[in-house]
């Protein structure tokens, strides 16, 4: 599912032992949208802030069950966001997989 400009990949699996988080996170920005690793990282750390913002949507979710989500967020587009934005449609986004779950 996609919130142009991130595309969201989800899979759940069992827990294996109680200590691990519900949830796992891949972020990532292809070189071929951001020739400079400055211009990924920043889009990498907005992302990843976004999500420390919401993760509590889906770890509400995930936490009754004995299973992991494990999230990949791709980044699709060539230009920036501002930060409002893209916490907007990362919330979109897990809202979303909270309600296929």
């Amino acid at each position: 599912m996609a919130a142009f400009p991130i595309r969201v990949v989800y899979a759940t699996k069992d827990l294996e032992t109680g200590n691990e988080a519900p949830t796992q996170l891949l972020i990532s920005v292809p070189k071929r949208h951001f020739k400079h690793a400055v211009d990924r990282n920043r889009v990498k750390r907005q992302l990843r802030e976004a999500y420390r913002h919401h993760k509590q949507i889906v770890w509400e979710a995930m936490q009754p069950r004995n299973q992991q989500l494990v999230v990949a967020f791709i980044w699709l587009s060539d230009h920036h966001l501002s930060t409002a934005e893209i916490d907007n449609r990362v919330k979109l986004l897990l809202q979303r997989i909270v309600r296929k779950l």
